[in-house]
C-alpha cells in the first residue's frame, strides 16, 4: 500500500527536500505540496491524502492550527509535523490538536519516514528529550489570551484587536492584562516575545 502525503511547508527549497527524500522510500508518496495552511486545507478538500506533514511557522495559519482543522475537517488524516522548532509548548499544543509525530528537521530521514508509517498504526512518534520538556512545562495561557497577544506581537492596537476578534476593546484589554501577569511580563511586548520563546503563541 501507497502512504499518500501533502506537504506544508512555506519555504520552497525545504519543501523539494523533503519531497525528494520521502520519494525514495517505496510506499510513500508525496502527491501534493502546499505554502502554507489555507492551501494545505483546500488540497486536502481535492486530494485523498493519509498523511499531512507540516511545518509549524508558516504564514495566514500555523501547523498547530493547520492540525486543528484537519482533526476537524478531515479526521482520517493523520499529522506529523516537522520543525525547526523543538519548544515544549508547541509540543503540548500539538498533541493537544491531534498530532501523531513530532520531528526536528535535522533527524534522520528514516526517522521521518519510519514515524509517517507509525502515525497510521495510531502511534505517536516524538523526540524522547522534547516529550520530557513538553511535560514539565504548562501553558498559562486561555485561548482567547493567545490570540490577543499573537495580534498584539504583531503591532496591533488595541482598537485593531477588538476589530478582528469580534470583542470589545475593554475585552481585549482585560486578556492582555491577564497574558502580561501569567507570564510576569512587563507589557505586552515583552509578554508576547515571552510566549514566543515558550512556543506558547
Amino acid at each position: 500500500m501507497t502512504i499518500r502525503l501533502l506537504i506544508a511547508e512555506d519555504q520552497g527549497m525545504v519543501r523539494g527536500a523533503l519531497r525528494a527524500l520521502l520519494n525514495l522510500e517505496g510506499d510513500l508518496e508525496v502527491v501534493a505540496e502546499a505554502s502554507d495552511g489555507e492551501e494545505a486545507l483546500k488540497l486536502l478538500a481535492a486530494h485523498p491524502i493519509d498523511v499531512l506533514l507540516s511545518d509549524i511557522e508558516m504564514p495566514r495559519m500555523s501547523g498547530i492550527e493547520l492540525a486543528e482543522q484537519v482533526r476537524q475537517q478531515f479526521p482520517n488524516v493523520c499529522t506529523v509535523i516537522v520543525t525547526t522548532f523543538g519548544r515544549a509548548g508547541y509540543i503540548r499544543r500539538a498533541l493537544d490538536a491531534g498530532v501523531r509525530g513530532f520531528l526536528l528537521k535535522d533527524a534522520p530521514s528514516e526517522q521521518l519516514a519510519q514515524a509517517i508509517r507509525s502515525a497510521l498504526k495510531g502511534k505517536l512518534t516524538i523526540d524522547p528529550e522534547l516529550a520530557v520538556a513538553a511535560l514539565d512545562e504548562r501553558d498559562p495561557l486561555s485561548e482567547k489570551e493567545r490570540r490577543a497577544l499573537r495580534l498584539a506581537s504583531e503591532g496591533l492596537r488595541t482598537s485593531e484587536i477588538a476589530a478582528r476578534l469580534f470583542l470589545s476593546e475593554g475585552t481585549v484589554r482585560n486578556y492582555l492584562s491577564e497574558a502580561i501577569a501569567k507570564l510576569n511580563a512587563t507589557n505586552r511586548v515583552d509578554a508576547a516575545r515571552i510566549a514566543q520563546q515558550k512556543g506558547w503563541l
